[in-house]
């Protein structure tokens, strides 16, 4: 069982990039999927959630109104488009299968991806 991150660069403040998380060896959408990422010298912490079915979607405050979490069932997919980049969301960026409990919390997560470098310069 593999997840793949991908999409991750170098953009200017205010930029976009859209991340990519493909699913291998499995299927995993009966599972609500999130997003983390981690910047140097700190905790991971989330970014987004979305249930099995992408009916409900989840954010973190800092994230709230700039980033949206989708999924593709069909095609085995998570994406997480970013707009109006700031120099904080500079990061490396995880994806993972939510296996138990909360979205929220890391502890809830499983069969973590290899994570994106996501850099935005001011």
């Amino acid at each position: 069982v593999q997840l793949q991150a991908y999409g991750g660069g170098l953009v200017q403040a205010g930029g976009s990039l859209r991340l990519s998380c493909a699913t291998s060896g499995r299927t995993f959408s009966s599972y609500a999927m999130g997003w983390f990422r981690q910047a140097p010298g700190k905790e991971r912490e989330f970014v987004a959630a979305i249930n099995w079915n992408g009916g409900s979607t989840y954010y973190a405050d800092s994230v709230k109104g700039r980033f949206t979490i989708s999924r593709d069932n069909a095609k085995n997919v998570v994406y997480l488009q970013m707009n109006s980049l700031k120099p904080e969301d500079t990061a490396v960026y995880y994806c993972a299968v939510c296996i138990r409990g909360s979205v929220y919390y890391t502890g809830s997560y499983d069969y973590w991806g290899q994570g994106t470098q996501v850099t935005v310069s001011s």
